[in-house]
């Protein structure tokens, strides 16, 4: 695959921090931008084009050796400081640093030199005590007869002593959140690694926060966790809302319902006096606002503004959700976008083909979950597939905060009264799709993990697998990871997570949209089983104003590949007999079935294809993890069985 262009005006360099776009990060993305992820070696994997024998993949996290990094030197008692020789020897790989006709064990022997001398420097005496006054001491002798600098260790159990008192001095009982988070120094709140984290979960302890809508029922998980984190959740939902059981079960403290049949205006403003008041109600004050359905981020970012509450701002939530807006915003920050298009109406059909050209996609302006996504070659199949999904979006229906197709039965919301009829046409990215899942806090990004999506069943986009950690060369990972933050940055977000979707093309990173929310199906679950980290409580640190650290680990934990298996042909299902594979399967982590048996399911060659069921495999690489999934995959598809429809 060829590099990315150099030119910095269309954003396509991701050369290095020296190239153009290093320039724009350092400008843009500020000190942390530059990447110094770890390089594992000794594995089977096949991941790094220079060196097939080398795990490689983009750290999660930012590096740096202060309180904001997520790794600490290694240091010994006294100064003594042990380099990180695996880590010098990378950067002395990089052009223009080292001779090239110098072997990997000579410049490794170079650097246990310079190591060397170091540790005799610092071994050398001092001649003579420092004396004197202040002044002259940290003039001539700094740091002189101050405190030696702590070890790690030290550092450690100071830092946890100080945690427990101000744990200790902290009010009793429940109240508002920002006067708890208020009165723990910044410095522990910001701390990495499991105290600093368990830190912060204890700020939410007590909390109340609003979840505005609960979407479908496999969200349950989220209410789960959210109570065993001592959240005292209040849910705002339609009155027939599956949740509304979470009260009788003691998950939720209180259940809203409201009239969501009416419009926007209308539920908003319903929401905000319900939310208001709670300060009427025993549970008392809101101290945070959420949700975890793409349909109800802008309403919950509107709510948050007008109560004075941590959240996004709107016009960033209103940007992100329309793509074309999306283009636009990414574009004037000098940011790489395709050519595209905005169709109103039939009438821009044909300008939109002489602006964009094919091949092209056709999407909604509005919308998730690659509904009314499809790839068109010619004018002749823009002007049919602009139709047949004009028609398409005109049969769905909003639900639980989810797009499905009208069964007649009246329930929800029509989809083009709430997405709009506007399509955007955009040329088609080749390439490589990857999910990056990025968690803001006050500005800087915190954590970004690309996972690998598989080849989407063309011409409709529909998602075939995943797999975490990326498969992808490391400087491909690192260019796609500085994109996606990018873009985030660029839309005006400061706070939150996201789930953004990009593609790695022949003419560098691009994006497809950004989701100002945590992402759907195993993105959870993905996330904390690869990299430890729980995207639930990050969403409720934002939401209540306490400053995230994700505590990832310098390596993953596991590796884990999901499928959405789709159905490769239409008809009848006979039965469920294909789900015998996955029982008490070595290596399966979840399965999901989709459909039941009976149910008619629609096959690539006449419409978007219906998904069987997703499944969720673990293997020590991801190789193998994606290997297994697949083999599964397979096994399934031979034991469908369907009649003609």
């Amino acid at each position: 695959m060829p590099p990315a262009t150099s030119k910095a005006s269309c954003g396509g360099c991701f050369s290095g921090p020296c190239s153009a776009l290093g320039r724009w990060r350092r400008r843009r993305l500020g000190p942390q931008a530059c990447d110094t992820s770890p390089r594992g070696a000794g594995g089977k994997e096949a991941l790094n084009s220079h060196n097939p024998h080398l795990i490689s993949w983009a750290s999660p996290v930012p590096y740096s050796p202060l309180a904001y990094g997520t790794w600490q030197r290694e240091e010994s008692e006294g100064s003594q400081v042990n380099f990180d020789l695996d880590g010098l020897e990378d950067a002395a790989r990089r052009p223009g640093v080292h001779n090239p006709k110098s072997t990997p064990a000579e410049r490794r022997r170079h650097l246990r030199e310079i190591d060397l001398a170091v540790r005799r420097l610092d071994a050398r005496p001092v001649q003579g005590t420092p004396s004197g006054d202040f002044r002259s001491e940290q003039l001539l002798a700094s740091p002189g007869t101050l405190p030696k600098v702590p070890t790690p260790a030290q550092r450690e159990k100071a830092q946890r002593e100080l945690i427990a008192r101000v744990l200790r001095e902290l009010p009793a009982g429940v109240g508002p959140a920002a006067e708890r988070i208020a009165k723990v120094p910044r410095r522990l709140l910001t701390l990495r690694g499991n105290d600093g984290q368990e830190l912060r979960r204890e700020m939410l302890r007590g909390a109340v926060v609003v979840f505005f809508t609960a979407g479908y029922e496999g969200k349950r998980f989220i209410f789960e966790r959210a109570h065993a984190l001592g959240v005292r959740i209040v849910l705002i939902e339609s009155a027939d809302s599956w949740a509304r059981e979470l009260v009788e079960q003691g998950i939720i403290a209180k259940f809203i319902p409201i009239d969501m049949s009416q419009t926007s205006e209308g539920v908003y403003n319903d929401a905000l006096a319900a939310i208001e008041g709670l300060r009427n109600d025993p549970i008392g004050p809101a101290d945070g606002i959420c949700t975890f359905v793409e349909l109800s981020v802008p309403t919950s970012a509107r709510l948050a503004e007008a109560l004075g509450l941590p959240g996004p701002l709107p016009e960033s939530v209103d940007t992100a959700r329309d793509k074309y807006k999306t283009r636009a915003c990414l574009a004037a920050a000098g940011l790489p976008t395709p050519p595209n298009f905005l169709i109103r109406g039939p009438e821009d059909i044909a300008e939109a083909a002489k602006q964009v050209g094919f091949p092209a996609v056709l999407k909604p302006v509005s919308g998730a979950a690659s509904l009314g996504v499809k790839k068109v070659l010619d004018m002749e199949d823009l002007t049919s597939t602009y139709e047949e999904l004009d028609r398409e979006l005109r049969t769905l229906v909003v639900t639980s905060g989810a797009l499905v197709k009208d069964d007649g039965k009246n329930l929800g919301s029509s989809a083009v009264n709430v997405i709009g009829a506007a399509f955007l046409l955009e040329r088609y990215l080749d390439g490589q799709e990857v999910d990056v899942d990025v968690v803001m806090s006050e500005g800087e990004w915190v954590y970004a993990a690309v996972s690998d999506n598989g080849p989407t069943l063309e011409p409709y986009f529909n998602e075939t697998w995943a797999v975490s950690p990326s498969l992808l060369p490391r400087e491909q990972q690192v260019a796609l990871k500085e994109l996606a933050v990018g873009s985030v940055k660029a839309l005006g977000f400061l706070d939150g997570i996201f789930h953004v979707e990009c593609k790695y093309t022949s003419i560098g990173p691009q994006l497809i949209e950004v989701n100002a929310r945590m992402g759907g199906g195993p993105v959870y679950a993905t996330n904390f089983k690869v990299w430890n980290v729980c995207l639930v409580e990050e969403t409720l640190f934002a939401a209540v104003g306490v400053p995230s650290r994700p505590n990832a680990p310098r390596r993953p934990k596991e590796c884990i590949a999901n499928s959405d298996v789709n159905a490769l042909k239409s008809g009848k299902l006979l039965d469920l007999d294909w789900l015998e594979p996955l029982k008490n399967r070595e290596g399966v982590v979840s399965f999901d079935p989709h459909v039941t048996a009976g149910e008619h399911v629609v096959g690539p060659l006449d419409g978007l294809p219906t998904w069987l069921v997703e499944v969720v495999v673990s293997k020590p690489t991801p190789r193998e993890a994606l290997e297994f999934l697949l083999s599964l995959e397979g096994e399934i598809q031979k034991l469908v069985k369907l009649a003609p429809a």
